[in-house]
């Protein structure tokens, strides 16, 4: 795997943390306020991580599939927690 693809997966490791520690840690019925706020974080974290890689060669192509792979999650997340009752 190379490094571009390690900048990527990181977002998506970080949304997967994200929406446990949502389904974990917040109180019913706060669960879609923190998913909104996670993935307020991820789009954060995309752009400082793809920054610091220092390559502007598929800068867009990596952010949008940072940002793509993490609202996979966190919808996958949020569909979780819909048909768990906790929504």
């Amino acid at each position: 795997m190379s490094w571009q693809w390690k900048s990527v997966v990181v977002v998506w490791l970080f949304a997967l943390v994200c929406a446990v520690l949502t389904g974990w840690l917040s109180l019913p019925g706060q669960h879609l306020v923190w998913i909104s706020l996670a993935f307020a974080g991820c789009t954060i974290g995309t752009l400082c991580v793809q920054l610091a890689t220092g390559r502007k060669e598929g800068y867009v192509d990596r952010v949008t599939i940072s940002l793509v792979g993490a609202v996979t999650v966190l919808a996958a997340a949020t569909g979780i927690f819909a048909l768990t009752g906790l929504v």
